[in-house]
């Protein structure tokens, strides 16, 4: 944060002389200071519309009721008990989340609660690294991938850039091209325990995994005795038209780790193993002070609650079409990628991604610049037709701006 970021700097308002954050996110355009389903208001009142949902996290929209409602009665009734004792709603937010995922696979499994995607991500790692054993510890992931900041979740990130300040990285994880089946089948040795990958990648610039690939893929992990972990942190709980991206391809992995749209904005994440992969877990192997906390599970329990109820895939599936085929059409748009509601707009040459999503910000909309020449859309699941329509016509007017 700078002092140019706000009219009055943020930390000005608090009477300090300095920002209190960490400078690792950079200077803010904008303060938010309040939300209601798609919409936005800055400390100013500035209305915006937002079509990024803090990452893909507010999929029911913010200040949802249903969330609130959970909240505020479960925050009365139990916040907290150790990981020594059990609660009701953290048991019924497993079977609930294990139940989504039975559907979707097939298959029974079991469930860790944690605070992030990052932390859904490291678990899966160390749980791969007790499924290998000694000796057996590679993940093989792909270049473009990202799976969270910590470090071992840094080091499964196909993203050399965001390696070199932390050198020496930890070992044991090795990167291939995304969508190269032969690529991955090359850097298969006896040491590999698992293979994880994103059905769509989104910080990579919204790249959808080939069905066909991760068929093969699939195929190969049984041949050769891998896990098969899938990163839907992004794409899980009905974002790109289906509960979970994995299931455009029709396949069953081992490994499930969720984040974002399960807490519609609440700090929560987790990681589903079938129950044979899971069982080589045991006491004393992993854990977290706030696994299942009754706050954060009654959250989930009302997120999926509430998704059932309105079909959220269908709505991103068929909302996703209108918003995907009324952004092809306008002029500057090179194309339109993507899943669901989950979509990356290319813009045709000479046009500068990052520039656009200023302007695009200045006029209103959130998106974001997710490489320098596409913008990340990811409105709420709940977006309505009208909401589109007026999205679409300000992406237009800016695309006009800048061509002309």
């Amino acid at each position: 944060m700078n002092a140019h970021a706000f009219d009055t700097p943020a930390y000005e308002l608090h009477g300090q002389e300095h920002c209190p954050f960490v400078p690792v996110f950079g200077p803010p355009q904008v303060m938010f200071a309040r939300g209601q389903g798609t919409e936005l208001w800055d400390i100013n009142e500035k209305r915006y519309l937002d079509f990024l949902c803090g990452l893909a996290v507010t999929s029911l929209g913010h200040s949802h009721p249903v969330v609130t409602v959970a909240m505020a009665q479960q925050a009365d009734t139990l916040l907290h008990v150790s990981n020594l004792f059990a609660n009701p709603v953290a048991a019924r937010a497993a079977v609930q989340v294990n139940a989504l995922l039975a559907e979707a696979t097939g298959q029974h499994g079991q469930v860790f609660f944690c605070n992030s995607g990052a932390e859904a991500n490291e678990a899966a790692l160390k749980l791969a690294r007790k499924f290998g054993g000694r000796g057996r510890h590679v993940v093989v992931s792909a270049y473009g991938s990202f799976h969270g900041r910590t470090l071992a979740a840094l080091a499964a990130t196909g993203q050399p850039a965001k390696h070199e300040p932390f050198q020496p990285m930890p070992d044991g994880f090795r990167h291939v091209t995304f969508n190269d089946i032969s690529a991955l089948e090359a850097a298969i040795d006896p040491s590999v325990a698992a293979v994880l990958l994103e059905p769509v990648q989104g910080e990579g610039g919204v790249l959808p995994a080939d069905p066909q690939y991760l068929r093969d893929v699939r195929r190969l992990c049984d041949e050769r005795g891998m896990l098969l972990m899938l990163d839907e942190v992004q794409t899980g709980f009905g974002r790109t038209g289906q509960w979970f991206g994995f299931q455009h391809a029709g396949i069953v992995p081992d490994v499930v780790t969720m984040a974002k749209a399960m807490g519609n904005g609440f700090p929560v994440g987790a990681m589903w193993a079938k129950l044979e992969v899971a069982g080589v877990f045991q006491p004393g192997d992993h854990g977290s002070t706030y696994s299942g906390t009754a706050i954060a599970t009654a959250v989930v329990c009302a997120v999926l609650a509430e998704m059932r109820r309105i079909d959220a895939p269908r709505l991103a599936a068929e909302r996703g079409a209108v918003l995907s085929t009324k952004l092809s059409a306008l002029p500057g748009v090179a194309g339109v990628r993507g899943a669901g509601l989950l979509l990356a707009v290319e813009l045709v040459a000479g046009l500068d991604a990052k520039a656009v999503y200023s302007r695009l910000l200045e006029r209103g909309l959130v998106t974001n610049a997710v490489t320098a020449t596409a913008l990340r859309l990811a409105p709420p699941l709940t977006v309505t037709d009208d909401e589109i329509d007026e999205a679409v016509g300000i992406v237009a007017e800016v695309l006009q701006e800048f061509q002309s």
